[in-house]
């Protein structure tokens, strides 16, 4: 499979290295590194660059790290993650389907009353280079009426600059957050063992984590959330929720 980011430079597949300084093409690369059959499980230090306006990271204080929980609620995995976030006194946000909210809203009330937040995934998980730009606002904006944020993150990673610009200078504008780390739980060919390291290997102070409360991430979820946990906690880091 070949797209926009594979051409002209060479990148190990499942998270490797760039081999080649980054060619000048690179500018035209239409918004986000992330592929599923593709990525990288640490954002680069150039696309930081390319899209400034959008949260890669948030500046510590301390040994600060936010994890992040995309496609839920999910009546097995958004439980699990919040009966582990409460064991370690942790807080997190999880951005969240619109349809799953409306699907289970009682679990979505019990992680704004554990003190997470929340944040706007879509309504449908729409792929914003697939969607005409009008249809992924109305998108949004359906979301928006159960979830009351103004946090936003683009399923898949994908969205245009234009998409992204409506939706930062809106009526009600939104803070788009990206990561710094992914874990890699949606990617079925890796190992639960694999996404641990993804996580703990990227991850230092201020970095955004991404895992994912839904049926497909489960099994590298389960292995790889409790001792990502262990592992902070015993290296002194706090757990904070994106606000």
């Amino acid at each position: 499979m070949q797209n926009t980011l594979s051409r002209g430079w060479h990148v190990k597949a499942k998270g490797g290295n760039i081999k080649q300084s980054l060619p000048a093409a690179v500018r035209r690369v239409r918004f986000t590194y992330i592929c599923y059959m593709l990525y990288l499980a640490k954002t680069p230090w150039w696309l930081k660059k390319i899209y400034p306006s959008l949260t890669w990271d948030i500046p510590a204080h301390d040994r600060e790290i936010y994890l992040t929980f995309d496609d839920g609620p999910h009546e097995t995995a958004t439980p699990f993650v919040l009966n582990l976030l409460k064991q370690y006194n942790a807080k997190a946000t999880f951005f969240c389907i619109g349809s799953n909210v409306v699907k289970n809203p009682a679990i979505y009330g019990d992680m704004l009353l554990q003190g997470h937040t929340a944040g706007n995934h879509t309504y449908n998980h729409l792929n914003g280079w697939k969607t005409p730009d009008k249809d992924y606002i109305d998108n949004i904006a359906l979301a928006a009426k159960p979830i009351h944020s103004g946090l936003f993150r683009p399923p898949y990673g994908r969205i245009s600059r234009f998409q992204a610009k409506l939706l930062q200078q809106g009526s009600h504008p939104f803070k788009i957050i990206m990561w710094t780390v992914l874990s890699g739980d949606f990617d079925t060919g890796i190992s639960p063992q694999q996404c641990l390291h993804n996580v703990t290997k990227h991850a230092k102070p201020g970095s955004i984590i991404v895992f994912h409360d839904s049926a497909k991430a489960y099994q590298r979820l389960a292995y790889a959330l409790p001792r990502a946990l262990d592992y902070f906690s015993k290296e002194g880091y706090i757990f904070k929720a994106v606000t």
